[in-house]
């Protein structure tokens, strides 16, 4: 993955995040409240796999259910 391609997805979810009214630092501790005490995360976990594009599918998900939203694939044009 380019650097390009993950700054776009980087950006992309943190636009979402904004639009909802959410933190980062909330969307966190609302993960975290479902989670094993050893499979918690951090803020910084997740802006760095942001940042880096290697954030899991589960994990964005996960994210777009917190702050209501639904992932929908749906064919591209051609």
């Amino acid at each position: 993955m380019t650097a390009e391609i993950a700054n776009d997805i980087r950006n992309e979810i943190k636009s979402y995040i904004a639009k909802s009214g959410w933190t980062l630092t909330d969307i966190v501790k609302e993960m975290n409240k479902s989670r094993d005490e050893k499979e918690k995360t951090t803020s910084q976990n997740i802006s760095n796999k942001l940042t880096r594009g290697t954030i899991k599918y589960s994990e964005c998900k996960e994210i777009a259910s917190i702050i209501g939203f639904a992932i929908k694939w749906v064919p591209s044009e051609q």
